[in-house]
C-alpha cells in the first residue's frame, strides 16, 4: 500500500531520520523529520496555475506545535490549540526567509508549507528539524525549487561551537544561532549573543554552514529516490520589454534616484512610471506591453539604475559614502508621565520607545510544549501606516511587527540585570513614527535610551545598524545604514547590533543564492564602524543608566523576616498584607516574600 523511502544519519550526536511515502501522500510533497525523539511533518502544496493577475510570490509558511507532542493537553477553556503563539509565527519566519529567494524568478503560483511539530522530547527544539523538513519536502515535491537548503543551530561556550546544543544547554551558552545555507553560500542567520566579537560570530556562521553540508547530502540522496517529476517551468525572457522601459524613462530614473528626499523622490519615480505606462502599456485604443508584465519590467528598470549607480560611482540614492550614516539626533524623558521614555531620529527613521517598570504580577505567562513559564522582560514593536505616508489596516500586531519586535529584544536581553538585582518586570514598547529603511534597529537603539531613562541599570547602552549589499557582474558593494528603497532594490539585508564590548545579535537574509565568507566579513567590519558611531551619537543624550528610578515608576521595599517572627506564628500571608496595606502601589508579590501558611508551634 505504501511506497516508503528512509534516510538516516548521525548528525551531532544524535540520529536524524527523514521517511516519506507514508504519510500526507495526496501533498506534493511530505516528509517526516525526525531528530532525536522530536519529529514535524512537512507538507508542500503548489497550485498549478498562478491567479490571473498575480503579480507576487503567494508563498506562505506555517509552522505550528501541537500539545500531544510534549504530552500535554492546552490549557483555557476550549482545551485545544488557538491562533499562533509567537513561537510558531517566529518558526515561520525563520524558515520562510532562506527557501524564499530560492525559488525560480517570476514563478507566481500560490505555494504552501506547513510544518507540524508531532513530537518533543525535551531537548531538541522542533524549529531546525522543521527547517529540514521544509526542505526535503519541497526539493521531493517537483516544484521549481533551486535548494535544498540545511539548516542548525550553533552555541559558543569556553571558546568552543557546539552544533545543535539541547535545549538544556543553551542557557549556559555565549551563543543561541540560527543559520541556514545551500551547498555553497549562507542564505540566512537568526542569533542571540552575550556581546561577542565579530570573528567569533563570524567563525560560527561558518561552523554552522560546515555543519549543514552533510543535512543537504542527505536531502539529496532522498531526492534521487523519491522526488517526483520537476515542473516544466521556464521564466519568461523579457529583455525586450525591459529595453523598451530603459530606453523611455531610464534618464529619468536615474535622475529620480538622486533626489534626496524620500516624497520628493517617490513622486519623481511615480512621473517615471506614469510616463513610461502611458507609452508602452496596452489600451482598448492601442496595442502594447501587459498592465502585469510593465509593473515587474518596470521594477527591474529602478533596481538596474539604482545598482548600476551604486557599483559605478560609490555614491549612494541619497548622496552618502557607501559606510557613512545618516544624522542622529537621541531625546531621552520626552514624555512626562511614563517611567522612561526616548525619541530616537536616524534619517527619515524614528522610533519613540517607552519603558515601563511592573511588579511579578505583571509577568506575561506562556504556555508552550514545554510547559508554562513567565517572562520578565517584553518588548512591542508597532508599525502604523502613517509612518510611511500611508492608510491601511490597525489591529493586532502582524508577522513582521513580532520578528522586528524580537530582534529588538533578543539585542537587548544580554545587558539587562538579573532579576536579583533588578527585581522589576520590564516592558518596552516601539511606536514606529517614520521609516524609511532599518526601523527594527531604531527600536534597538532607542530602547537602551529609554530604559537608562527609567533609571534601569543596564549594563552598557546597545545600538544596531542595518547593512545591504549590491552584488553583481560588475561588482559588489556594502552599504551602512540602508534606506528603504536600498533594501527594496539590493541583495541582503544584514543587521547587526551590539555594545562597545561586542555583538549581542545579528540576522541576516539574502535576496539572492547565498553570499560568501568574505563579503560577511567586511559586512561586520563595516558594522562594527557603524555601531560605535551611532553609540556616540546615543551617549550624546545620556550615555548611562540614570542613578535612581523614575519618580512615576513603583517603588520596591524588602524587609528581613527572622526566625523569630516566624516562631511567634506570624503567617507570611499576613506580612505580605501589611506591606500591600501600606502603600496602595505595592503587592504582595512586589514583595518578592514567598506567602506560605505557617501554624504557631505548640
Amino acid at each position: 500500500m505504501f511506497q516508503e523511502f528512509r534516510k538516516e544519519i548521525d548528525w551531532g550526536g544524535r540520529k536524524l531520520i527523514l521517511e516519506t511515502g507514508k504519510v500526507a501522500r495526496q501533498a506534493d510533497g511530505a516528509v517526516l523529520a525526525t531528530y532525536g525523539e522530536t519529529t514535524v511533518l512537512a507538507t508542500v502544496v503548489a497550485q498549478k496555475e498562478a491567479k490571473p493577475g498575480q503579480d507576487f510570490f503567494p508563498l506562505t509558511v506555517n509552522y505550528q506545535e501541537k500539545y500531544y507532542a510534549a504530552g500535554r493537553i492546552p490549557g483555557g477553556f476550549f482545551k485545544r490549540e488557538g491562533r499562533p503563539t509567537e513561537k510558531e509565527t517566529l518558526t515561520s519566519r525563520l524558515i520562510d526567509r532562506p527557501i524564499r529567494p530560492l525559488f525560480v524568478d517570476g514563478f507566481k503560483n500560490e505555494v504552501q508549507v506547513v510544518l507540524t511539530a508531532l513530537s518533543y522530547d525535551g531537548e531538541n527544539d522542533p524549529d531546525m528539524v522543521a527547517m529540514v523538513a521544509a526542505s526535503a519536502a519541497l526539493t521531493i515535491s517537483g516544484v521549481p525549487f533551486m535548494g535544498p537548503i540545511g539548516g542548525c543551530r550553533v552555541g559558543y561556550k569556553d571558546g568552543e561551537y557546539i552544533i545543535n546544543p539541547t535545549i538544556q544547554a543553551l542557557p549556559e551558552s555565549d551563543l543561541d544561532l540560527c543559520v541556514a545555507g545551500t551547498q555553497d553560500a549562507v542564505m540566512m542567520v537568526e542569533s542571540e549573543a552575550k556581546e561577542l566579537s565579530e570573528d567569533i560570530m563570524l567563525g560560527a556562521v561558518m561552523a554552522g554552514h560546515k555543519a549543514i553540508q552533510e543535512v543537504i547530502d542527505l536531502i539529496i540522496d532522498l531526492g534521487e529516490r523519491a522526488a517526483k517529476e520537476p515542473w516544466d517551468y521556464e521564466p519568461e525572457d523579457r529583455s525586450a520589454e525591459l529595453k523598451q522601459v530603459q530606453d523611455l524613462v531610464g534618464a529619468d530614473l536615474s535622475a529620480a534616484y538622486k533626489i534626496k528626499d524620500k516624497a520628493e523622490r517617490q513622486a519623481a519615480v511615480g512621473e517615471a512610471r506614469a510616463k513610461a505606462a502611458e507609452a508602452l502599456v496596452a489600451t482598448e485604443e492601442k496595442e502594447g506591453m501587459d498592465a502585469l508584465i510593465f509593473k515587474d519590467v518596470f521594477k527591474k528598470a529602478e533596481a538596474k539604475v539604482v545598482r548600476g549607480d551604486i557599483i559605478k560611482t560609490g555614491v549612494r540614492i541619497d548622496g552618502r559614502a557607501l559606510d557613512q550614516v545618516r544624522p542622529i539626533v537621541s531625546e531621552v524623558g520626552i514624555l512626562p508621565r511614563t517611567h522612561g521614555s526616548a525619541l530616537f531620529t536616524r534619517g527619515e527613521t524614528q522610533a519613540i520607545c517607552v519603558a515601563t517598570l511592573g511588579t511579578a504580577d505583571d509577568e506575561q505567562m506562556i504556555d508552550g510544549l514545554d510547559g508554562l513559564y513567565k517572562e520578565s522582560f517584553m518588548l512591542h514593536y508597532n508599525f502604523p501606516p502613517y509612518s510611511v505616508g500611508e492608510t491601511g489596516r490597525m489591529g493586532g500586531a502582524g508577522r513582521r511587527e513580532i520578528g522586528h519586535g524580537k530582534l529588538a529584544w533578543r539585542a537587548t536581553k544580554a545587558v539587562l540585570p538579573t532579576k536579583d538585582e533588578f527585581p522589576y518586570v520590564l516592558r518596552v514598547v516601539s511606536e514606529i513614527t517614520e521609516s524609511n529603511g532599518s526601523s527594527s534597529m531604531a527600536t534597538v537603539c532607542g530602547t537602551s535610551l529609554a530604559l537608562m531613562d527609567a533609571g534601569v541599570p543596564i549594563k552598557r547602552p546597545v545600538s544596531g545598524i542595518a547593512m545591504g549589499l549590491i552584488k553583481d557582474e560588475d561588482g559588489v558593494a556594502v552599504l551602512s545604514d540602508i534606506l528603504g528603497d536600498e533594501d527594496h532594490l539590493g541583495d541582503m539585508d544584514f543587521k547587526v547590533a551590539g555594545t562597545s564590548e561586542g555583538i549581542t545579535s545579528l540576522q541576516m537574509d539574502i535576496k539572492i543564492a547565498g553570499i560568501t565568507e568574505d563579503i560577511m566579513k567586511t559586512a561586520l567590519a563595516q558594522a562594527s564602524g557603524g555601531r560605535m558611531h551611532i553609540l556616540g551619537e546615543m551617549n550624546k543624550a545620556l550615555g548611562e543608566s540614570r542613578g535612581e528610578l523614575s519618580a512615576n515608576a513603583p517603588q520596591m521595599e524588602s524587609m528581613q523576616i527572622t526566625s523569630r517572627i516566624l516562631s511567634e506564628g506570624i503567617c507570611m500571608l499576613s506580612i505580605c498584607g501589611a506591606f500591600a496595606e501600606s502603600s496602595p502601589r505595592l503587592s504582595p508579590s512586589a514583595l518578592f516574600i514567598s506567602p506560605r501558611m505557617c501554624m504557631r508551634p505548640p
